[in-house]
């Protein structure tokens, strides 16, 4: 038998300890938040893209009462940016979560459908992503989604 350790690299950071491309770029997420669909989670969610070219990609939660017919925020932003700029790698991915008016104290990760869409997109461009993921407390700052889902699916 071979074992294999994955290990999850996430740097905790503070408002004051990004680049300038990633406070835009959150900042871009967190207004993206507020022009979620989610009436029926009341958890709104938000993505914004920063492509290799400069170019900003929205995206957001995306509800349907038809469970699980809605999209999340980082694959609109992510299909959204394949879409309209199909040969351009993305550079920075942020996510901000918000409900009631408040933005969550922790950041919130992808979840496995994401994450999967993360890598592949990775894959398709041979380039790892930043990917911030916001909380009023701290930020994460993951160095590709490689460190989401260590073990994706592929053939």
């Amino acid at each position: 038998m071979r074992r294999e350790k994955y290990i999850l690299e996430v740097e905790n950071l503070t408002w004051s300890e990004l680049g300038e491309e990633a406070k835009s770029t959150i900042l871009r997420a967190k207004e993206n938040s507020g022009k979620a669909y989610s009436p029926y989670s009341k958890f709104s969610v938000g993505a914004a893209i920063l492509l290799n070219d400069g170019n900003l990609i929205d995206g957001n939660n995306q509800e349907n009462i038809a469970y699980p017919s809605g999209l999340c925020a980082e694959r609109v932003a992510v299909f959204s940016a394949g879409a309209t700029h199909p040969d351009v790698p993305i550079k920075i991915l942020a996510i901000a979560a918000q409900t009631d008016g408040k933005f969550t104290d922790n950041p919130i990760s992808p979840c496995g459908a994401c994450r999967q869409v993360l890598s592949e997109c990775e894959t398709r461009y041979g380039q790892e992503m930043e990917i911030y993921l916001f909380g009023e407390k701290y930020i994460y700052h993951i160095h590709g989604a490689k460190h989401l889902l260590p073990i994706t699916f592929s053939f």
